[in-house]
């Protein structure tokens, strides 16, 4: 089969290879996919640079959110879950950028056939992790202000459509004009360029439009500077949601300044939540976001769709990293959404 290899550390564009590999075959309680859609993540750039918290051994085949059909299971696992559609987190060494990625049995979700694939990937981490966010982590409420950072972003727009949703008042950074201008299309009342003003003009921004308070919940996926600035710019009670580190920056806390400005500093991993105990949430969480999908309510935002496998993923992959994109980068390879017809696992 054909797969996508990370075969040194570097720019993606430089170590990135498209390889015949063997098909993988699937362990004790993982399931194969043949691949109908992958979206792109920016954890597959720092993967390609060494730099990201899970360090496979090379070469090894990068990719994340997939979906398509089973075709095999391994060890432990109904067999009957044989030609059903599903959706997933794969990842190193057997990721999703190939036509056959592992997935363990408990991260599946269901596909249903009302939903094309490439829109399930693009919904799939985003809006998963923002409803995680925002209400079992942020415990937003309506009426809040909910400040997101990136928000022309795949989990940005997730973050602001979901708060919008839940009745807050939604604020937002992005990095132009064009992607300011989208926040606002997505709901967002108000969005600040931040590279047009500096850190003390957008926490000046900020406390002006929240009355001098600052955002009830501040969800941050960039860290470093942008985790600093926010601790500047949270209400008494705040909670500022660590969602990631797109700056490569991971920002120290001075737990001085949090006691004393009365402010939560919240971690976010949905991967946490990946045992049984859970499985029943997180059904839930993907069945809510599906309804909202069907109703027009949420759309996932794409910045590009491929439809190969030989198409430029290396590049795109690289212009994650450069902050190139605006919203997912989907790679559909079955855009006929030729699924079975059985329904999906309930794991």
């Amino acid at each position: 089969m054909k797969a996508w290899r990370v075969e040194a550390h570097g720019d993606p564009r430089q170590v990135m290879r498209l390889r015949e590999v063997p098909v993988p075959e699937p362990g004790p309680g993982q399931v194969a996919i043949k691949t109908a859609a992958v979206a792109l993540n920016l954890p597959d750039t720092r993967l390609c640079f060494g730099t990201y918290a899970m360090k496979p051994q090379l070469p090894f085949t990068p990719g994340f959110d997939v979906a398509g059909e089973i075709n095999a299971v391994g060890a432990g696992v109904d067999p009957r879950l044989v030609g059903t559609p599903a959706i997933g987190v794969a990842g190193p060494p057997d990721g999703a950028l190939a036509e056959v990625a592992l997935v363990r049995v408990g991260g599946l979700y269901e596909l249903p056939d009302d939903i094309p694939a490439g829109d399930a990937v693009a919904l799939l981490i985003p809006f998963t992790t923002g409803q995680l966010a925002l209400h079992r982590r942020g415990r937003l409420q309506p009426g809040e202000t909910l400040l997101v950072h990136a928000g022309a972003g795949g989990v940005g727009s997730a973050a602001i459509q979901l708060g919008v949703l839940a009745g807050a008042r939604v604020l937002a950074t992005a990095g132009s004009p064009e992607k300011v201008a989208l926040c606002r299309a997505l709901g967002a009342e108000q969005a600040y360029d931040y590279r047009a003003l500096d850190s003390q003009q957008l926490i000046t921004a900020v406390r002006e439009a929240t009355g001098g308070r600052g955002a009830d919940v501040i969800y941050d996926s960039v860290g470093g500077d942008v985790f600093h600035a926010s601790r500047k710019m949270i209400a008494n009670e705040g909670r500022l949601l660590v969602v990631g580190f797109a700056s490569g920056d991971v920002a120290q806390a001075p737990t001085n300044q949090t006691l004393m400005a009365n402010y939560d500093i919240v971690g976010v991993y949905f991967g946490a939540y990946n045992g049984p105990s859970a499985d029943a949430w997180r059904r839930d969480i993907w069945a809510q976001i599906l309804d909202h999908y069907r109703a027009g309510r949420l759309r996932p935002l794409r910045d590009r769709t491929m439809t190969a496998l030989d198409d430029d993923v290396a590049g795109a992959v690289a212009d994650l990293g450069e902050r190139r994109t605006t919203g997912r980068v989907v790679l559909e390879l079955e855009r006929s959404n030729g699924r079975g017809r059985r329904p999906g696992p309930q794991s």
